[in-house]
């Protein structure tokens, strides 16, 4: 299926692993050219960047500034067609409320919802600029599936699924659409990387990362973890124009890991 993103400019966040690298190979394959940012280049942006097709921009996006540049660069091509604002972290925290500290929960705020904000505002201009656009929102089942390990992940992932709603009904009218994604537990080294997710959770429920992915995998009505090309899939769909009248929408993809509606 022609995805009609030839010849188009997107710019993804958190690019350098995990599904924003899956994005940015997805985008590329269907033609689009890719400003990717991240704070380093990782083990395989290279590669793309060698193609021609990537554009890497180093940056920290939990840093006032860092947004501009990264727009800068797009720009500098001719403009934004579509942004993925796919930049986050989630850090586990085994005492629970009492022991996230001031710092921790800004820091939280500063990357997970001004490293959206900042992005898109910086972005909106040049997108304009094209005659409009896409911007997809990578969130997390996080943002209503609560969960003690990680009290500022989601209460930031349910600021910014609020954010790309009320985005899309303000940016419509200059033909912007808006959506969000909200994957479940997805197959990537912020899950799986020494002093990752699932360490985090079994330090504090007493299990290995082994068990603790095992435990997710059979609470999951697939009995596996979303893989990172399946989310880039829902994110490149959204992002083309072959979901022309799909905005303000969240889609969920997590293996049916969440049960209610």
């Amino acid at each position: 299926m022609d995805l009609h993103l030839s010849g188009k400019i997107a710019v993804v966040t958190g690019a350098s692993k995990g599904i924003g690298l899956a994005v940015t190979r997805a985008l590329v394959d269907a033609g689009a050219h890719v400003v990717a940012g991240s704070r380093t280049i990782g083990d395989d942006l290279p590669a793309l960047e060698e193609t021609g097709r990537v554009s890497f921009v180093p940056v920290d996006l939990s840093l006032p500034d860092a947004a501009d540049e990264l727009v800068a660069a797009a720009a500098h091509r001719g403009g934004i067609d579509v942004l993925v604002n796919n930049v986050g972290a989630a850090p586990v925290h085994p005492g629970g409320f009492t022991s996230i500290t001031d710092d921790e929960w800004q820091a939280s705020w500063d990357l997970n919802v001004m490293g959206i904000v900042r992005p898109t505002r910086a972005a909106l201009p040049e997108i304009e600029r094209r005659g409009g656009g896409a911007i997809v929102i990578v969130s997390s089942v996080n943002a209503y599936y609560p969960d003690p390990a990680i009290y500022d992940y989601c209460a930031t992932k349910a600021a910014v699924t609020n954010l790309a709603k009320t985005l899309s009904k303000e940016l419509a009218a200059k033909n912007i659409r808006v959506n969000s994604i909200s994957p479940g537990p997805v197959s990537t080294p912020m899950w799986t990387e020494h002093g990752g997710t699932a360490e985090g959770f079994g330090e504090a429920s007493g299990q290995t990362a082994d068990e603790v992915m095992a435990m997710i995998a059979r609470n999951t009505p697939t009995e596996r973890f979303t893989t990172p090309d399946e989310v880039a899939d829902l994110v490149v769909f959204l992002a083309s124009d072959r979901a022309g009248n799909t905005t303000g929408s969240d889609y969920r993809i997590d293996g049916g890991y969440v049960t209610t509606l």
